[in-house]
């Protein structure tokens, strides 16, 4: 160091730059990441970043997988979920302390507990996320719109919107477009929309068809299942989701996941983000039949 400060500065300015042209470099070819060890997963790691871009006029962000499909961090890809009707504030209250220890990418609740989850979660970097038209995705437009209006105003920062299944099978299109319009309308550039397919009921046409409705409706993922339905996610589904949307688009697998194998599978498929209950156990590396 020399006796001059001013000089010492801008020594330390130019080597600052060096480092950060370096990264930026290697970022370009895909080998790191400035900010995270997640390259090109920025919809499903940095939500938070995800929405300024969108926010700035950026219609679709690139996001594909690590080089097995699986994130160094895992927990950063689950939406740590509880959803039953018997929940109480109890449970809340013990899933906010696991999201918060294992750094989950959000709570996933039922909006009643948006309030609670927004105050507890606070100063993390764990987000709010709840479901719309829930479970069933037969409430009108109207109706699903308002509800997701209010729970973003009440503090989530995600929402999960069942699609109308009844227009998809009954050919209706347009109709459920619109059902999925409406959400993305009502909630903002800032709040991440998932589309949840309920993927049991549906044929494969069925499939890809609510998919490019989500698409056109500009939300930001196609979801498997609600976990209430015949069945949950499988990796076919998933695959077949990833080939219809393209990397510009998240897709969430949901429902049954319940160990790390099966989350592990899931990415492999073409998964951005999970939905679990068994998140722990899945992060643990644990076995849960539950």
């Amino acid at each position: 160091m020399s006796d001059d400060p001013r000089v010492d500065r801008i020594v330390e300015e130019v080597l600052a730059r060096l480092v950060r042209k370096e990264e930026s470099e290697k970022n370009l070819d895909g080998n790191s990441c400035v900010t995270c060890a997640t390259p090109g997963q920025c919809a499903s790691v940095c939500p938070e970043t995800t929405r300024t871009v969108f926010q700035a006029g950026v219609d679709r962000l690139s996001n594909r997988g690590s080089a097995n499909g699986v994130p160094a961090d895992l927990a950063r890809a689950i939406d740590h979920t509880v959803l039953k009707a018997t929940i109480t504030r109890k449970d809340i209250d013990a899933l906010l302390a696991e999201a918060k220890a294992h750094r989950f990418a959000s709570v996933c609740v039922n909006p009643c507990w948006v309030p609670v989850c927004r105050d507890a979660l606070r100063g993390t970097d764990v987000l709010v996320c709840t479901v719309i038209g829930f479970p069933l995705g037969a409430n009108s437009p109207e109706t699903k719109a308002f509800e997701a209006r209010r729970a973003c105003y009440e503090g989530a920062q995600e929402v999960d919107m069942v699609l109308n299944v009844g227009a998809l099978k009954g050919g209706d299109l347009k109709l459920v477009e619109q059902d999925i319009r409406g959400v993305v309308e009502s909630v903002g550039p800032r709040v991440v929309v998932k589309v949840i397919l309920e993927t049991a009921y549906l044929t494969r046409e069925e499939k890809i068809q609510a998919c490019r409705a989500a698409m056109s409706a500009r939300a930001h993922f196609v979801k498997t299942s609600t976990g209430f339905g015949p069945s949950g996610a499988t990796a076919e589904d998933v695959r077949l989701m990833r080939e219809t949307v393209g990397p510009g688009m998240g897709v969430k697998a949901s429902g049954g996941i319940r160990t790390r194998d099966d989350a592990e599978e899931m990415l492999r498929a073409g998964a951005s983000r999970i939905g679990a209950s068994a998140s722990v156990a899945i992060v643990q590396g644990e076995e849960n039949d539950a």
